[in-house]
């Protein structure tokens, strides 16, 4: 493991980790599967984070080191996702070969943080 490493273990532990981090970098906490891990950390030094998740289920893949997404009829991996301008309100996803794609932060949202925005809204 990397010096400087901040590792939790157990899925309540891991999921206040993983919403934690996701809210300091200005992610919707429903952009990444957060349930059933078991281990997650993180190396602030360099930026690399990591979840592990429970043994798989019927129909879910193991040891994944990465994100992909359907583009046509391929499947890309994700190697970057980012809010270049929270203004715009869209999460951009970049795939190795330099294509990106954007998508509203909403998509990603927890219906928890949905309610909040529609609150914050209707106050304004």
């Amino acid at each position: 493991m990397s010096v400087g490493a901040e590792i939790v273990y157990g899925a309540e532990e891991c999921h206040r980790h993983s919403i934690e981090l996701l809210e300091e970098l200005g992610f919707p906490k429903g952009v990444l599967p957060l349930q059933d891990l078991e281990e997650c950390g993180r190396v602030r030094e360099t930026g690399f984070v990591w979840m592990k998740q429970k043994a798989p289920k019927k129909f879910k893949m193991k040891k994944m080191t990465g994100i992909k997404s359907k583009q046509m009829f391929l499947w890309v991996p994700i190697i970057e996702m980012s809010i270049e301008d929270p203004a715009s309100k869209k999460i951009h996803f970049k795939t190795p070969m330099g294509i990106g794609k954007s998508f509203p932060i909403t998509a990603f949202m927890t219906d928890e943080e949905k309610q909040q925005k529609q609150l914050e809204q209707s106050i304004e």
